[in-house]
């Protein structure tokens, strides 16, 4: 078991891609594994949407559940922890900013100029500017060069945006379950996921904590449509569509199918910790990205899950073509299983020995 320990990046004067000016910024960071003498052996783990920079390992030996990424990080794993050092961390505006160990800037935070949270006047980020702060981290860190950029879904997109904004800083990239190039229909779907948030009365255009009242009921909606674009018809399957317990929907209008009262608890659970403009941010940084995959020119293995309905086999095959007829070798890999989407959380182990090869391989 890897007992880890959150630690704390704080910078200054961070200019976003939209040409603002964020005075102060904060990230919480983690680290697994050793630096070897140069530090040439630093491979980065980038998260996804409803994340966090807790990768792997605990923060202590009673935690009930280990970091997201576990099956793959560790000593002899995939991304093995004997050989290299693994840093993640969360990003900018991440979703779960009430959780105990998540460190970040975003719309919840105190705006230096006026002493009260930023709310809608937080400038808007996009996935560059999350590499922004993770290239200011490895500068404080010493470390001059990734040996690679691995990460699944929002995590992908990152390794795609340090392909192209830092080519001699990354080594290989790991993109998992993400493609490249941007597609409308994402950015439609991106925007259904935020639209609960906006039709909450609570919102009140996102200056809530004027009020105090957060749009709690929004947020779980937006969350609990996010799990259900995310998972697979097999996980659903296995919900089955029958009453929820104590129910009958065929005779009351208010009584729930098991799989809407699963989705709806999951979802109320999971927006404890969560915030609906942190969400609503991370979704437009989502939509703005939209990496040209002819400009990747480092070795790239895509992963991807064949029942994925938010980046669908046929966008992982479309990145896959652009980066190969730049000349940049290309591997491809996949992971199976009930989750769709998330199987490249869950089922990600699959991969293993794809990933481990591609990481020791010589290019």
């Amino acid at each position: 078991m890897m007992i880890v320990e959150k630690s704390v990046f704080r910078t200054r004067d961070v200019r976003t891609v939209g040409g603002d000016t964020i005075a102060e910024v904060a990230i919480g960071w983690e680290s697994y594994g050793r630096p070897n003498a140069d530090r040439s052996n630093a491979i980065l783990v980038t998260h996804f949407f409803s994340a966090t920079g807790h990768a792997a390992g605990r923060y202590a030996a009673d935690e009930a559940l280990p970091g997201w990424w576990d099956a793959v990080i560790g000593p002899g794993r995939a991304i093995d922890t004997d050989r290299w050092w693994v840093l993640a961390s969360d990003t900018l505006v991440n979703l779960n900013v009430g959780a105990a160990h998540v460190v970040t800037t975003g719309p919840c935070s105190i705006d230096p100029a006026t002493g009260r949270p930023y709310g809608p006047d937080f400038p808007v980020v996009q996935i560059r500017d999350f590499v922004t702060v993770q290239a200011a981290l490895l500068d404080h860190l010493g470390i001059a060069r990734l040996h690679a950029v691995v990460g699944p879904s929002m995590g992908a997109l990152q390794a795609y945006e340090w392909a192209v904004a830092h080519p001699d800083r990354v080594g290989r990239i790991v993109p998992v379950i993400g493609a490249a190039g941007g597609h409308p229909s994402l950015v439609a779907w991106l925007d259904a996921w935020g639209m609960p948030i906006r039709l909450d009365p609570a919102w009140r255009g996102g200056r809530y904590h004027e009020s105090g009242a957060a749009p709690v009921a929004g947020l779980a909606a937006s969350l609990g449509l996010v799990a259900l674009h995310a998972q697979g018809d097999g996980w659903a399957e296995g919900i089955g569509r029958g009453p929820a317990p104590g129910g009958d929907p065929g005779r009351r209008a208010g009584d729930r199918f098991r799989i809407e009262a699963q989705l709806a608890s999951d979802a109320r659970s999971r927006a404890a910790t969560a915030d609906a403009n942190h969400l609503l941010y991370l979704a437009r940084a989502n939509q703005l990205t939209a990496v040209d995959p002819a400009r990747i020119r480092v070795p790239t293995l895509l992963i991807d899950s064949p029942t994925d309905r938010v980046f669908p086999i046929e966008w992982m095959d479309r990145t896959a073509a652009g980066i190969a007829a730049a000349g940049t070798p290309v591997e491809r890999a996949s992971v199976r299983g009930p989750n769709g989407h998330l199987n490249g959380i869950a089922h990600i182990q699959q991969a293993s020995g794809a990933m481990s090869a591609f990481l020791s391989r010589a290019f």
